[in-house]
Parts: structure tokens; sequence; C-alpha cells
């Protein structure tokens, strides 16, 4: 080849590289855009809160009648007082919960679809469990209004404090039905088409020849799965669970509409209201833009970049993981 159809063919090859980096970079670049955009709005939130932000329990928007003073170097109502506490704890609990139901749902779901089903019900079945994962967020918290909580309040609710009454988190009035178990619920079924289709697709991948050695050793089916099956995907399961932890972490509207709106108010057992982090912010702006110093909205913000921190970090690892232990051996 000469130097000039060289020259012509590299001239051909840069143009597409550079398109593809540009276009790689778009998704980085974004989340570092939303990032430095959440810290430069909440930075006076920042100054302001400090650390009690996150120990504080107390969300009060002050006095937005009376003249604002400037507290350490930023102009706040007076009283003005944001803590979030108590919406860490809900958001940690409804999540811990959710994947408590949903994870050994989604098991019993993968496993049944890799090597329970015949290779021409698999594809159809496998479909319906990732659709669920394309229903709105809004039509599951609806169900979660009309149908689940009278469900809790009349029916699980007092199964569970029968069964289970005599630990403490389980016992105690069930209310109304609105409250953490019923946001775990809608949450757990959010959460189990995408552990389910993740596990599914690891099981597939499970070299056949581990399964025929298995089976060579006289392991039954169900020993094939357990002994050989899932520990060669370790790793994907805790990733996907970890990956479905980021989807209950940053859940809005759902858990809004079924988890009663809690403010400044830990939940006493699992029948109380609780307030998450990600409702908290939809359910309180338009309270916090009353304020004139703009600070009760700056802190919102504050709370979105901390979710947006550990949901990044949550998804990261959950990707890292879900790539690994693919050609692991089982123990």
């Amino acid at each position: 080849m000469g130097p000039r159809p060289f020259f012509e063919s590299l001239m051909k090859i840069r143009p597409f590289r550079i398109a593809l980096v540009v276009v790689t970079s778009l998704i980085p670049l974004a989340l570092l855009a939303i990032l430095i955009f959440l810290a430069r709005y909440s930075w006076p939130a920042l100054t302001f809160n400090g650390w009690h932000f996150l120990a504080g329990h107390t969300w009060s928007l002050g006095n937005l009648y009376a003249d604002p003073i400037k507290q350490r170097g930023v102009l706040a109502p007076i009283g003005a007082d944001y803590g979030i506490l108590v919406f860490i704890v809900g958001t940690l609990l409804t999540s811990a919960f959710a994947l408590a139901i949903a994870i050994p749902i989604s098991l019993g779901v993968a496993v049944f679809l890799a090597e329970g089903l015949r290779s021409r019900l698999r594809t159809p079945l496998s479909f319906v469990v990732e659709l669920l994962a394309a229903v709105p967020s809004v039509v599951y918290g609806l169900w979660g209004y009309a149908v689940l909580t009278p469900l809790v309040a009349h029916t699980i609710g007092p199964g569970l404090r029968a069964t289970l009454g005599f630990l403490p988190f389980f016992s105690g009035p069930i209310g109304s039905g609105y409250g953490l178990l019923a946001a775990s619920i809608v949450l757990a079924l959010m959460v189990v088409p995408i552990i389910a289709a993740t596990v599914r697709d690891a099981l597939a991948q499970v070299p056949s020849e581990t399964k025929e050695a298995a089976y060579a050793l006289g392991a039954t089916h169900f020993e094939v799965v357990r002994r050989a099956m899932l520990p060669t995907v370790r790793g994907n399961i805790i990733g996907a669970c970890i990956l479905g932890l980021g989807r209950a972490l940053g859940e809005t509207m759902a858990v809004l509409m079924v988890s009663g709106g809690a403010l400044n108010y830990f939940p006493g057992n699992i029948y109380s209201p609780v307030t998450t982090m990600a409702s908290f912010i939809v359910s309180q702006l338009d309270s916090a833009m009353q304020d004139p110093t703009g600070m009760a909205v700056r802190s919102l913000a504050e709370i979105a970049l901390i979710l947006f921190i550990i949901s990044v970090i949550t998804n990261i690892i959950a990707r890292l993981l879900t790539g690994t232990s693919r050609n692991a051996s089982p123990v």
C-alpha cells in the first residue's frame, strides 16, 4: 500500500473514532455535569447545615414570615433546622426489607426460567418478567394505594403480627396500611425483574461442562443447580442484588404514594409510616419554594446530592460484580 492510500484510509477511520469517543463520553460527562450542578447549588446549604444535616432528625423551615438572619455566613429563616437522619433511616429500612423480600423470589424465578422450563416457553416468560421492569413506578404506586394498603391493614399486617408478633418490630399497631411494609412490598415488586433477569442471564452462561461434570458425579438436577451453577454465578448474584438496591434507594413516586409520608418520626415497627430521601424531595419541594432565602430548596438539593452519590456508587459496584465470576469454578 502506497503512502497516499494509507493516509486516505487513516482519514476515513479517524473521524469515526472521534465520533465514538464523543458519543461514549456523553454519559460520564452528563453525570459529572449533574454532580457539579448539585454541589454548586447546594453549597450554601452544605455551609449552613454542616454535619448536623446527616445527624439531625428534625426538618423545620423556620419562620418564613420574619426577616431572615445571617447564620454561618448565609441567609436563612429564623429557626430553620434541616436534619435528614429520619429520611436516611426510612430509605435504608425500605430498601433492606424490599431486598429481603425480593432476593428469594428473584432467585427462584431466575432458576425456574433458566432450568425449569422448556426452551420454547423460556423466551416468552423471560420477556414477561423483563416487562415488569418497564412498568412506570406510578402504576406500582397506584396499585399499592388501591390494593396493597388495604391488604396490609386487614390481612397481611394482622397475619404478620400473629406469627411474628414476639419480635418487637413486628408487634404494635398496624394503622391504615400506609407505611414501611407497604413501601417495601412495592419496592420488592420493582426490584424482582432486575435481579431475576440478571441472574437468569448469568445462569444461562454457565459452561455446559460444569453441569455435565456434576451430573457425571451422580448429582440430581436440584443439586446441580445448588452446588454447581449458583456458586459459579455468586458474583453475579451479589452484583444483581446491589443493582436492585440502587433501584430501591432512588425510587420516588411509588414509595411516596404508599409510605405514609412521616415527618420527623422514626418508625416504631414495620407498619409505621416512613419517608425516604427521594420521596421527601418530591413531597416537600412546593413548601420549600416558599422560603424567600432559598435555603430550604438548597437543602433539598443537598439531599439529592447525597442520594446521587450513593446511587452512583452502588450501581458502579453492581456493574463491577456482575462482570466478574462468570467463569469461576464452583465450590
